[in-house]
């Protein structure tokens, strides 16, 4: 079976292999990616591959099945069906909805996070027009029970975290700004009537202090309270699109302290308390930048002012192409953290990727830094996927890295070798679910694009795992050998 066609590639900036300093400053790099990104999806759209009408009814198609098991690698959601029989390792199937089914208007899917209450665990889920909130059930079923609309005009990237009880949405749309909202609004929802909640009277507050009223990401540091807005355009503005730290000590008031320009754009960042090895920064409040060609690590304790923070380093790698996500391996020691680049496999300029790369045949890479030295991180190794796709955010929960690969679907990965093997040879892909079938049978499993698959996942305490496509819906899936444990330690005592 093989993938319908994609867009083609768009001219190159220049003819020389690898991206400029320029071009990545200006964001020539950047708006580039997004330009073909929103072309690609704009035909697949018109052509009718994005209609999530021909998936509603899973729940009768299936025949009933509370489960579908993942047997001799594959799970038949729909018996017969081959565009519904996924590749998966070692991960069961519990529920689908389509974004249609969780009350989008024909909108694809983005970023999501999850929210839990007493034991009860809710997902919101991004969409181009707005974000759909749903229970995951303790039987794995997703409950669809209303949305929070969109701030502007729809557009797919929608980026979501939790502060506490509180929903923090992020989106690139123009005059969105961060829309802050209170979950526990959710528990007196009946699921038999979904509401859709109004921008105007059911958010906790609207943070409008934004250059244009887009950013890129949110990011949150559940233990001290406050959030940041990232990516948040024009790079000339005085925050130069880098950290815009939002104080939420009182969430209906909202405000910037100040920001931190001094490395220009962030795309994306992760911020925690360092507990690591570098005595200097012990106790420090840190965040990691993932700023298109380095890792960037700011000493953020101080957050006010136009030049708050201080950068401690900045780090580039071989193959560096577009640095987008990663994350730290372990939040109680912080020796080391993975990253991910969502270039270098090639797939938007390929006479334009570093002849270096490690990932310029199509098969994704994730970099590994020892970060023990806070002012000199080092790239120890990487680990290959064994399946071409590309890569795109990645989340660790005890020792294991979830991987959101678009069309390769969710790749888990036991990363706890890392400390003792930094080469990342010890690293192994422990189970899979694969979303999307129809390029299943290209060589190398896949082929490297943007246009379908899983942009985002969640994954709770209980073990469920909500991941969010950008074509076909969301999924409830659950490792096999964790099937009704409790599995994952993500929350912490907020200090204020």
């Amino acid at each position: 079976m093989k993938l319908i066609t994609v867009v083609a590639a768009l001219l190159p900036l220049a003819s020389a292999a690898g991206y400029s300093k320029q071009e990545y400053d200006s964001g020539a790099v950047m708006a580039k990616m997004m330009a073909k990104k929103e072309a690609a999806w704009a035909q697949h759209k018109a052509a009718g591959r994005y209609d999530n009408k021909r998936w509603n009814g899973f729940d009768k198609k299936r025949g009933g099945r509370d489960v579908i098991r993942c047997i001799n690698g594959k799970a038949e959601a729909v018996k017969g069906d081959p565009d519904q029989t996924y590749k998966c390792k070692d991960i069961d199937m519990y529920d689908f909805k389509t974004h249609e089914e969780l009350g989008s208007n024909d909108g694809e899917g983005s970023g999501s996070w999850g929210w839990t209450y007493w034991g009860r665990e809710f997902i919101a889920i991004g969409q181009t027009d707005g974000a759909a909130f749903a229970e995951v059930t303790r039987q794995g079923k997703l409950v669809y029970l209303g949305r929070l609309p969109a701030q502007a005009s729809p557009v797919i990237w929608r980026e979501i975290k939790t502060n506490g009880n509180y929903l923090i949405v992020g989106s690139e749309g123009v005059g969105h700004n961060v829309q802050i909202f209170d979950m526990r609004k959710l528990l007196k929802v009946d699921p038999r009537r979904p509401k859709v909640f109004s921008t105007e009277t059911d958010l906790t507050s609207l943070f409008t202090d934004l250059p244009i009223g887009r950013s890129h990401n949110v990011v949150v540091n559940e233990e001290k309270g406050y959030a940041v807005a990232v990516g948040a355009q024009p790079r000339n503005s005085s925050c130069a699109a880098g950290l815009i730290f939002i104080n939420m000590d009182n969430p209906a008031k909202p405000y910037s302290p100040g920001c931190a320009p001094q490395d220009g754009y962030v795309h994306d960042a992760q911020c925690i308390v360092y507990r690591g090895p570098h005595r200097k920064y012990y106790g420090r409040d840190i965040c990691y930048g993932y700023n298109e060609d380095t890792l960037t690590i700011y000493d953020v304790t101080n957050k006010k002012g136009p030049q708050a923070a201080s950068v401690i380093s900045r780090t580039p790698y071989k193959g560096a192409s577009y640095t987008h996500q990663g994350w730290i391996i372990d939040p109680m020691w912080q020796t080391h953290l993975v990253l991910d680049d969502e270039l270098d496999e090639g797939e938007l300029d390929p006479d334009r990727t570093p002849p270096d790369s490690p990932a310029i045949d199509g098969f994704p890479v994730t970099y590994i830094f020892d970060i023990t030295n806070l002012e000199k991180p080092v790239n120890t190794g990487y680990y290959k996927s064994s399946v071409r796709s590309v890569d795109h955010n990645q989340f660790i929960y005890d020792g294991l890295a979830y991987q959101s690969n678009y069309q390769a679907g969710l790749r888990i990965l036991d990363v706890s070798t890392i400390p003792s093997d930094p080469s990342g040879k010890s690293v192994k892909e422990i189970a899979y679910f694969d979303v999307y079938p129809p390029d299943d049978d290209e060589e190398g499993g896949g082929i490297a694009v943007w246009d379908f698959g899983t942009w985002s996942h969640f994954t709770f305490p209980s073990g469920w795992i909500v991941i969010n496509t950008i074509d076909r819906g969301a999924f409830v899936v659950k490792m096999s050998k964790f099937a009704g444990r409790g599995y994952g330690k993500r929350h912490v005592k907020r200090v204020r």
